[in-house]
C-alpha cells in the first residue's frame, strides 16, 4: 500500500511527497478521519489529492494511503429505491455507518454525510439462480434474479439480476447458492478460469465511476422515450438512449420539468442527480418522490428510483464525481437489460466545481474563468449515453437529460454553449413564458431535436402517418406567428391581410391546445402517444379547413367565433385518456362546422 505525507492544503485540494507509487485516479484516504479522496495529478516525488469531504482540521504532516484501485462504488441490488451523497455514500438513518459515529450520535447527525463516511450496509436479499454448476460463464453473464428480502414475488417491484462482473475472465461454474436470502457482499457463485485459477462472484461488485461499462454493441435510436408532454414527445422528441439539454434561467421550470419527465416517462429507472442544488429544494424532491404513486406499478416511485444528493453546502469537490456516479449507476442497471432516464440537475453546478478545483491547481483559465478541458469533460459524460446491446446480450439503454443553469438567461455562456455540441435535444426554457404561467415554459423556436426524422417511423407505426408533415407544419406557423406578432403590436391585428390574421388564430390554438400542459391536472398532466396523435391530427384537420375556408372567402373572425374553436381549445383538459368516442365527436363537429361555415357566406352573397 502506497504512502505520502501532506505537504500543502487549499479546500479541497491538497498535495503529499509520495513514498510508493500511486496510480492516476486512484482513491486515497486522509488523515485520522481518513476522509476519501482521489489522486488527480502524479509528479516524481509528490501527487495532487482532490479530497470529497471537508477537510476542515487537517494539517501537514497528516497521512495519506493509497488504496491500489481507481475510484469505485458497490453496485448492487441495494442501491435501487435509496438516496446517496455523490460518492454514493448513504443519506439517513440508515445511511449513518461510518466507523467514527458512536452509536449515541447516529440519530442526531443522521441527516449529514459524516466525516470518514464509508459506503451503506451490505443488505440481503432473496436469490434465485438461473444457472447450473458446470455452466460457462463470462463478463455480463446473468447469474440469477434477485429481490427484496421476505417480499412476496408480487410485491417485489422491480426484478434485478446478479450479473458477473463487466471485467471478469470466462469459466466454468463449479460452486453455486441454492435459491433463498443471501447477503448483498456474500458469494453466491464460484467461477474457475481456464488457467486454472478461480474467483467468487457476489450480488454486487465494484465499478471504476470515470470508466464506461462495456457493452457488446451500440445500437440505433430507432425509437423515443415517451415522457408524456406534448411539445417533448411531438416537437422535440429524445430517442431511447439518447441525450438532451434543458437550459434555463432562474424560476422557469426546470426542476419541475425533470419531476414530471421522472414520474411519467416510459424509463424502468430513475437516476436523479442533485448536483450542488438547493437542500431545500431536493427535500421537497424527496418528499414528492416518497408520496407520489408510480402509474406503472401503483407502487411509490422512490422504489425505481436512485437519487444522488450533492447540495449546495456539501463538499465542491464531490458534486464533480457526483455526475460521474450517477452515471456509473445508470450503466450498471442498463446491463440488466432495463431502460435507464438519467437526470442530472444540474451541470452548471458541476461545471463550477470544476472551476472551484482547476483554480486551487493554479491551472490557466479558459473562457468563463472554466477550465480549458470543460468541453471534454461535457463530451465524456454525455458520452455514455446509449442504447446497446449488453454483454449478457440484452438490449439497455441510458438516456441522459442535463439541466443547464446559464448566468441571467444567456445562452451563449461557455456550459450552455458547450453542452449545445454534445447533446441530441435541446429544450429551452423561456423566461417570458414562465412568466405568463405558461407550462412547460419551452420556447419552441429556440429548441431543436435531431433525432426527430429518425423517429418518424416509429410514430407511422403507432398510426399517426402524418406526424412529420404536422410536426414541420406546427413550426413553422409558430414561427410566423412570432414575426407576425411584431407587427401586430405595431398596427394591430384588424389591420392585417386575412391571411395572416388565420395564421395568428392557427397558432394560438398550438399553443394553447396542444403546446400548454399543466401538470397539476388529473386528466391533461400526462398524454399518450394515441392522445397525442389524436389531438394533433385534429388540429391539423382545422389548419387545413381554416385554409379552404379563407379561400372560398370565410373570414378568419367567422372561424374563431365557431364553437368547435373553443372546444377544440379545451379538448385536452376535458377529455380524458381512452375517451375516443369524444375525440371523433369533435371531428364530426369540425366537418359539419365547415360545411355551414362554407355554406353561410353564399346565403349572405345571395
Amino acid at each position: 500500500m502506497s504512502r505520502a505525507i501532506t505537504t500543502w492544503i487549499s479546500g479541497p485540494v491538497l498535495r503529499a511527497a509520495s513514498e510508493g507509487a500511486f496510480l492516476l485516479r486512484e482513491a486515497v484516504v486522509v488523515g485520522e478521519d481518513r476522509l476519501l479522496g482521489e489522486v488527480i495529478r502524479v509528479a516524481r516525488e509528490e501527487i495532487t489529492v482532490q479530497v470529497y469531504e471537508d477537510t476542515s482540521g487537517l494539517r501537514p504532516g497528516d497521512p495519506v494511503e493509497g488504496s491500489g484501485r481507481l475510484l469505485s462504488i458497490r453496485l448492487g441490488p441495494g442501491i435501487l429505491g435509496n438516496i446517496f451523497d455523490g460518492l454514493l455514500r448513504p443519506i439517513g438513518v440508515d445511511g449513518a455507518t461510518a466507523e467514527s459515529c458512536p452509536e449515541t450520535e447516529m440519530a442526531a447527525d443522521a441527516a449529514w454525510v459524516r466525516p470518514g463516511m464509508r459506503e451503506a450496509p451490505a443488505g440481503r436479499f432473496r436469490f434465485a439462480p438461473t444457472v447450473a454448476v458446470g455452466d460457462r460463464v463470462a463478463a455480463g453473464t446473468v447469474l440469477g434474479e434477485v429481490g427484496p428480502e421476505g417480499a412476496e414475488p408480487t410485491e417485489q417491484g422491480l426484478r434485478q439480476r446478479c450479473l458477473v462482473p463487466p471485467d471478469a475472465a470466462p469459466g466454468e461454474i463449479v460452486e453455486l447458492a441454492d435459491a433463498g436470502t443471501a447477503a448483498e457482499d456474500a458469494a453466491v457463485c464460484t467461477v474457475r478460469t481456464d488457467d486454472g485459477g478461480e474467483y467468487d462472484v457476489a450480488l454486487s461488485h465494484r465499478w471504476p465511476v470515470r470508466l464506461p461499462r462495456p457493452v457488446a454493441k451500440r445500437l440505433p435510436t430507432d425509437e423515443p422515450m415517451l415522457t408524456g408532454q406534448r411539445i417533448l414527445d411531438c416537437l422535440f422528441p429524445i430517442a431511447r438512449g439518447g441525450t438532451a439539454s434543458i437550459p434555463g434561467g432562474f424560476g422557469t421550470g426546470k426542476t419541475v420539468l425533470l419531476e414530471t419527465i421522472a414520474k411519467w416517462c416510459d424509463a424502468d429507472v430513475i437516476v436523479y442527480v442533485g448536483c450542488g442544488e438547493r437542500g431545500n429544494e431536493l427535500a421537497g424532491l424527496l418528499a414528492e418522490f416518497l408520496e407520489l404513486e408510480d402509474p406503472r406499478t401503483g407502487r411509490p416511485l422512490l422504489d425505481r428510483t436512485v437519487v444522488i444528493a450533492n447540495t449546495s453546502n456539501m463538499p465542491v469537490a464531490a458534486r464533480e464525481a457526483s455526475i460521474y456516479t450517477g452515471i456509473t449507476v445508470a450503466e450498471y442497471f442498463r446491463d440488466q437489460g432495463l431502460d435507464v432516464a438519467l437526470m442530472a440537475d444540474s451541470t452548471s453546478r458541476w461545471a463550477e466545481a470544476l472551476r472551484e478545483v482547476s483554480g486551487r491547481l493554479g491551472e490557466l483559465p479558459g473562457e468563463g474563468g472554466y477550465p480549458a478541458y470543460l468541453s471534454s469533460r461535457l463530451a465524456d459524460f454525455y458520452e455514455r449515453a446509449a442504447r446497446v446491446e449488453t454483454l449478457a446480450g440484452d438490449k439497455g439503454s441510458v438516456s441522459v437529460l442535463g439541466a443547464v443553469s446559464p448566468p441571467s438567461g444567456d445562452f451563449s455562456e461557455p456550459v450552455t454553449n458547450h453542452t449545445r455540441r454534445y447533446v441530441g435535444c435541446l429544450w429551452a426554457l423561456d423566461v417570458r413564458r414562465a412568466q405568463a404561467r405558461f407550462y412547460p415554459a419551452i420556447h419552441p423556436l429556440t429548441s431543436y431535436s435531431d433525432s426527430a426524422q429518425g423517429l418518424a417511423r416509429w410514430w407511422h407505426s403507432e398510426g399517426c402517418t402524418r406526424w412529420e408533415t404536422l410536426r414541420r407544419r406546427f413550426l413553422t406557423l409558430l414561427e410566423d406567428e412570432a414575426r407576425l406578432e411584431r407587427m401586430a403590436r405595431i398596427i394591430g391585428r384588424d389591420a392585417m391581410p386575412a391571411r395572416q390574421r388565420l395564421t395568428l388564430l392557427c397558432a394560438q390554438l398550438i399553443n394553447q391546445a396542444f403546446l400548454r400542459q399543466s401538470a397539476f391536472s388529473e386528466i391533461d398532466r400526462y398524454a399518450t402517444p394515441q392522445r397525442q396523435a389524436v389531438m394533433m391530427r385534429l388540429i391539423g384537420s382545422f389548419i387545413d379547413a381554416g385554409d379552404k375556408l379563407l379561400e372560398e372567402g370565410v373570414p378568419p373572425e367567422r372561424i374563431n367565433e365557431a364553437p368547435i374553436f373553443r372546444a377544440l381549445m379545451r379538448m385536452g383538459e376535458e377529455i380524458p385518456e381512452g375517451d375516443w368516442e369524444r375525440f371523433s365527436e369533435l371531428d364530426r363537429e369540425l366537418t359539419a362546422t365547415v360545411r355551414r361555415l362554407r355554406e353561410e357566406p353564399a346565403e349572405v352573397q345571395v
